[in-house]
């Protein structure tokens, strides 16, 4: 079964630097019925204007990771990593015992477009670290591509969860079928473009909760660029 929420549902914060919507209940948005599925907690959808950003701030115990769409974001934090990341980048912040840091878009022009994504770790405070890698268009265009993992499967971030996490780029007839293993949930979101999961439309900003299914089907994509969430059988992320 594939429970369908609409781009349009979605929380949304507007403030004169930054635009966010966010799939689960986030900040000032509280909505008891999303409240985030399994073990991943928050999905925000962010535009940042130029020149401005996140100023430092902290966190702890959460695995969180930003996935570019457009424009370019810089990272700096508190364990003296600094780095830009692009499309096609991937940046994973293990915050563990405590970790600060800061995000800004150093364009004087352009919009930064990004997801930052939250998923709640199995063990609690260990040591901070931050990933990063580069999954070109190739590896992910008309597949699903690992990109997140337990155990840097294929050479993706490791995360200290029983999740996985692959990213797609579809478009015409390009097709893919992903294989959910046994007694699994999923989550699916759309980044960005028009695409069909199981013959189910989504358009950009759609996402869905997937129980008791055995395969998701990809197709019929419009510049569609998908993540898709293979998590443990619980209903809401532990507190």
């Amino acid at each position: 079964m594939l429970e369908l929420r609409k781009s349009s549902d979605r929380g949304v914060a507007r403030f004169n630097w930054l635009e966010s919507r966010h799939t689960f209940s986030f900040g000032s948005y509280d909505d008891p019925k999303h409240q985030g599925f399994s073990d991943l907690l928050v999905i925000n959808d962010d535009r940042v204007q130029p020149g401005t950003g996140f100023d430092t701030h902290s966190h702890r115990d959460m695995e969180i990771f930003t996935y570019v769409l457009q424009g370019a974001l810089e990272h700096k934090d508190s364990t003296g990593t600094g780095s830009v990341i692009r499309p096609g980048d991937v940046q994973l912040m293990t915050a563990g015992s405590g970790i600060r840091h800061s995000e800004f878009n150093p364009s004087s022009s352009e919009i930064v477009h990004f997801l930052q994504i939250w998923i709640v770790p199995q063990v609690k405070g260990v040591r901070p670290h931050y990933q990063q890698a580069r999954f070109d268009d190739e590896q992910r265009r008309g597949r699903l591509r690992l990109i997140i993992s337990t155990d840097r499967a294929q050479g993706s971030l490791s995360l200290f969860q029983d999740a996985r996490v692959y990213a797609g780029l579809f478009d015409g007839r390009e097709e893919a079928t992903f294989v959910l293993p046994s007694r699994r949930y999923a989550y699916v979101h759309l980044a960005r473009g028009s695409l069909r999961v199981n013959h189910l439309p989504f358009d950009e900003g759609d996402g869905a909760r997937v129980r008791d299914e055995q395969r998701l089907h990809f197709s019929a994509g419009r510049s569609a660029e998908v993540l898709v969430f293979d998590l443990r059988p619980r209903e809401l992320p532990p507190r």
